[in-house]
């Protein structure tokens, strides 16, 4: 689906947000700052006001009332923690005139099966799309994985990608790797901003001054990445070729096997995956 198609269909169908909290402040700010929808056409929902009022600064419609989000709009992204979603829809006591909606949850462990199950009351087979997104598509550059429910049309699959595709790097992939395809992508900028903050922290200590280190460990990290993508190399061909013999970089990665960085690295995506499952679990 082309840009243009893009802007046509959210302008059509409104963009609504069930919870307002970071995630979905990302994608809503990632869209407007892309040129795909007006912050006019944008409405969001939450039980106070501490969140909605930087909606509303900047032009975006808000409301404590979750049934007015699903009202006025067509596309909506469930964006409420997985424990407080039952209580989200509890909300909505009228289900006249709300047909035709496309639910877009980013609820971490709550798969699609589960959600429709949900939705039903609200409306016969419920269309919906699993979405793991994460924050870095706020500058273009994210990375979300998705799948559809038994009732979703191929245009919702093509409208949920089309929109995440101009933030980044949106895949789609079978619901049985979300949990930990899902943790990959949106936990991971959390481990990468752990990393980018332990290298220049290290610069530091040798008389690297603060923001030189940070801006030299952050970059380094992008440019590695896009060796990775753009090569299509395996991480550990690239890392060799930088390893020279009795060189510097072979002792820092000595050190790091020796400190267990790898190791830690696998038991925190093992870890948050497990979280994930147990989350979906907590219905």
């Amino acid at each position: 689906m082309d840009i243009t198609s893009i802007k046509l269909a959210l302008q059509d169908s409104k963009l609504g947000f069930v919870g307002a909290g970071k995630m979905a402040q990302a994608i809503a700010d990632g869209l407007v700052k892309q040129g795909l929808i007006s912050p006019s056409d944008i409405h969001a929902s939450a039980p106070s006001d501490t969140n909605l009022k930087l909606w509303r600064e900047k032009g975006m419609n808000t409301a404590n009332c979750n049934e007015k989000i699903i009202r006025n709009c067509k596309i909506i992204f469930i964006a409420v923690k997985p424990q407080y979603f039952h209580e989200a829809i509890s909300d909505i006591k009228t289900t006249d005139g709300i047909a035709n909606r496309l639910f877009v949850s980013v609820m971490a462990g709550f798969s699609t099966t589960a959600l429709e199950e949900v939705l039903n009351r609200l409306m016969p087979s419920p269309r919906v799309v699993r979405v793991m997104p994460n924050t870095p598509l706020l500058v273009g550059a994210g990375c979300s994985v998705f799948c559809g429910g038994s009732s979703a049309k191929e245009d919702d699959m093509l409208i949920v990608q089309g929109m995440l595709s101009e933030l980044g790097k949106c895949i789609q992939i079978k619901e049985s790797m979300m949990s930990g395809a899902g943790v990959i992508s949106g936990c991971g900028p959390a481990f990468m901003y752990l990393l980018i903050e332990s290298i220049a922290d290290g610069g530091v200590k040798m008389g690297v001054p603060r923001d030189l280190a940070q801006q030299l460990a952050a970059q380094t990290m992008l440019g590695a990445a896009e060796m990775v993508l753009k090569t299509g190399r395996h991480p550990g061909q690239l890392k060799d070729e930088v390893c020279s013999p009795g060189g510097t970089t072979i002792v820092g990665v000595q050190t790091l096997e020796d400190r267990g960085v790898r190791s830690a690295m696998m038991a925190a995506v093992e870890a948050a995956t497990l979280k994930s499952i147990d989350l979906g679990k907590k219905k």
